[in-house]
């Protein structure tokens, strides 16, 4: 082997790598969370978690990418240990699929629709579709595919320059020498989990032995030991991951890595222990990459049939080996959990996680709008320390979901997912400048308690319609945040537009009474910080329903859109508007 086969299987290996790592990607944009998501709803049965778990490591291609998120899961207080361990020995069966693919590069015949299942046959035409996809298509869909079979074809050609570059080793004898040496059962372990712990990725490790195999130096007895090694080699990723994470996140790591061992340790024992007997022929024939393939499938579900009935031990023995202390005990707010940076690496997942945390956060703002509106006339302080405590957790929400967001806003996004995380890190800023307000109005309603100050009966009527206004429209605001509902938030701004001359309206009013002297100013200062505060309330439902319409409508310029509402749909607006203001009337 020459220094120029030597670069070739270096830049062969480099492009097998990239291959599975944007086909891996790919896959898992295209899936758009939703894998993610089935694995955390429906991992109640030991059964389906294996089967799912068996099926997403499929999917995207990586069994450490799906016991990385397993991690994050039940780091995040999502998914239970207990049920982490099915899903986890679902993706060493998984991620099997990757060695049958690529043992189609061995397919030899003369036969012409035979020849065509060989990747170098049909992945050039997979790579051609891939880039007419990204370059010429206007579906963001087919946009996203295309990543997908490029990255395939590159990994097969990757996998065809490895194989081509190692065959002039087979007329090397210190080559053979060097495998032969490996065929012993621990060393060749070794081997197998060191280099999977360097490249991170079973598949990768796999799919370089079965390239290996074009030399005809490996035998099926160097090639078992080696892949026994290769399965332990690919926990030091969930390893990595779990370093920082809570003790059950840890455990789950650690379950992979005893699943991992015992079946390795229970396998080999077995194997060669039967070997000693019976002599399988098979050990000094020259692997080929399906024989790979049929290798590591079989350790795999032969591992999780044997240790799927004992997965409440591995539970057991983790817990034994990390263990909780009465001293040490963690405390978890599970709504920032969520936001676990393992699921980075799934944009698509980690949105809908900010998602469901923001909701929480409106959720909070709106109970402490409402719980400081009626604090007005009828102070508690108990309330009025809720709502101080309410204010300090929205902002506190607020800093968590602006970093993550920011975060996730430099990865590779859909179209789908990029508009929705405008919408979020639009959207929070003003639920908690809701909450802010819903402090000043607490604040409002603690003077006049101090001060023993009390409106008018007609100070308080008006005011009791405008109250009602702020909560329709803050509820309604709400229900457009939590489902994203373009239609309803159009009926948002009419009712913001209402609120405003509600305001004017009542300032009039008041300074008439203030005239007639029924009325003192210092309740006109008190009234004056309630009314703005009513009025930036009712602006930041209206700036939460505009950047929704915009940012779907891929329009950003929030002025120019409402000027368009107001005048060249000023029909529509104003039947809406006329509509509203039946409902508020002043008395």
């Amino acid at each position: 082997m020459d220094f120029f086969s030597l670069l070739s299987m270096i830049g062969g290996l480099a492009l097998f790598l990239y291959g599975m790592d944007v086909m891996g990607g790919g896959l898992a944009k295209v899936s758009g969370g939703k894998l993610e998501k089935i694995l955390e709803s429906l991992t109640a049965s030991p059964i389906r978690a294996v089967a799912l778990g068996a099926a997403v490591t499929a999917v995207i291609q990586s069994s450490s990418a799906t016991t990385v998120m397993v991690v994050g899961f039940v780091n995040s207080g999502i998914m239970k240990l207990g049920q982490a361990i099915g899903v986890i020995m679902g993706a060493n069966i998984g991620t099997t699929i990757t060695s049958w693919l690529l043992s189609l590069t061995g397919i030899e015949s003369g036969n012409f629709f035979i020849q065509l299942l060989k990747p170098t046959s049909f992945s050039p035409i997979l790579a051609l579709i891939g880039v007419c996809c990204i370059m010429f298509s206007k579906s963001q869909k087919k946009k996203d595919i295309g990543p997908i079979l490029v990255g395939f074809a590159v990994l097969m050609f990757g996998m065809e320059m490895m194989s081509d570059a190692v065959k002039p080793l087979a007329d090397v004898p210190e080559f053979a020498n060097i495998m032969t040496t490996f065929s012993n059962p621990v060393l060749g372990m070794i081997v197998g989990a060191v280099l999977t712990a360097i490249i991170q990725s079973s598949s990768a490790s796999v799919g370089i032995l079965q390239a290996l195999c074009a030399t005809g130096s490996v035998t099926f007895g160097t090639a078992i030991p080696i892949i026994m090694g290769q399965n332990i080699g690919t926990c030091v990723t969930a390893m990595l991951s779990s370093i920082g994470a809570s003790k059950n996140a840890k455990r789950a790591a650690i379950v992979h890595l005893y699943f991992n061992i015992i079946g390795t340790i229970t396998f080999m024992i077995l194997f060669y222990g039967i070997n000693l007997f019976v002599h399988f022929s098979f050990m000094g024939s020259s692997a080929n990459a399906a024989g790979i393939a049929i290798v590591h499938s079989v350790f795999n579900v032969f591992a999780t049939l044997l240790l799927l009935p004992f997965s409440k031990g591995l539970e057991k023995l983790a817990m034994l080996t990390i263990r909780d202390k009465e001293a040490d005990m963690e405390v978890v707010d599970d709504d920032f959990q969520t936001l676990d940076s393992r699921f980075l690496d799934t944009p698509a997942f980690a949105i809908e996680q900010c998602r469901n945390v923001s909701i929480k956060m409106a959720e909070i703002s709106k109970k402490a709008l409402f719980a400081s509106i009626k604090l007005i006339g009828n102070y508690d302080e108990k309330k009025a320390q809720r709502i101080v405590d309410m204010e300090d957790k929205v902002d506190r929400y607020e800093d968590e979901l602006g970093s993550y967001l920011l975060k996730i806003s430099s990865k590779n996004l859909t179209e789908e997912d990029s508009h929705t995380l405008s919408i979020l890190l639009h959207s929070i800023g003003d639920f908690e400048r809701i909450s802010d307000h819903a402090l000043n109005i607490k604040e409002s309603a603690q003077e006049m308690f101090e001060k023993n100050l009390q409106f008018s009966k007609k100070a308080e009527d008006e005011l009791a319609v405008f109250s009602r206004a702020i909560h329709d429209i803050v509820d309604t605001t709400y229900q457009v945040f939590a489902t994203q509902d373009v239609q309803l938030a159009g009926t948002v701004e009419p009712l913001e537009e209402v609120i405003d001359n509600l305001q004017v309206e009542i300032r009039k009013r008041h300074v008439k009474r203030l005239r007639k002297g029924k009325c003192t100013i210092e309740l006109g200062f008190v009234l004056s910080d309630l009314l703005t505060s009513y009025e930036r309330v009712a602006d930041h439902c209206s700036n939460i329903a505009v950047d929704l319409i915009q940012i779907v409508a891929d329009e950003y310029e929030t002025h120019s859109y409402l000027d368009s509402v107001k005048h060249e749909h000023q029909g529509a607006f104003e039947a809406a508007y006329e509509e509203c203001k039946e409902n508020y009337i002043l008395p």
